[in-house]
């Protein structure tokens, strides 16, 4: 799967030593409508991708497959090959300072049936203006200006539609 080295970092507020890292996978999941929807999930206080931490022995794509089913029952998704971009940001927990790196996936869908785990609270499929401004932090929303944008290339290239 081709990656880009593309990267959305925030830097954290606080340069205290000991900060913790943290590695989650997951998947920009759109329809094959046109235009497409964008699936994002209600985590309580922001909406956001399917998303998680790697368990032992994961890499990056296992781990969004695996968090993708965990969380929405999805199994049948197509991952765009050419598209895989990673983020980096910083947040507290429990007063300890977590430098959390997340590599996403775009994945077109056939159907938008989704059973929602028990970590979220409800989901929405909307069109790309709905979730950019549903998807609450900055990194997520050039994410998915991104994957946008890729998408509307592959749909203006007459090359894909020969494949």
């Amino acid at each position: 799967m081709a990656t880009d080295s593309k990267q959305y970092p925030r830097k954290p507020k606080s340069t205290e030593s000991g900060v913790s890292r943290e590695r989650s996978a997951g998947v920009i999941v759109h329809t094959n409508d046109d235009p497409p929807a964008f699936l994002l999930l209600d985590y309580g206080r922001y909406w956001d991708y399917p998303k998680g931490h790697l368990e032992a022995g994961e890499d990056d794509l296992t781990a969004a497959r695996r968090e993708l089913f965990e969380e929405t029952g999805i199994e049948a998704i197509e991952l765009d090959p050419d598209w895989s971009r990673e983020i980096r940001y910083f947040f507290r927990k429990k007063n300890k300072l977590i430098n959390k790196t997340v590599r996403f996936f775009l994945g077109k869908v056939e159907s938008r049936e989704v059973r929602i785990s028990h970590e979220h609270s409800g989901y929405g499929w909307l069109g790309l203006n709905e979730a950019l401004d549903k998807v609450g932090h900055g990194n997520a929303k050039a994410l998915l200006r991104d994957a946008a944008e890729h998408l509307n290339l592959l749909a203006s290239d007459p090359a894909s539609d020969a494949k």
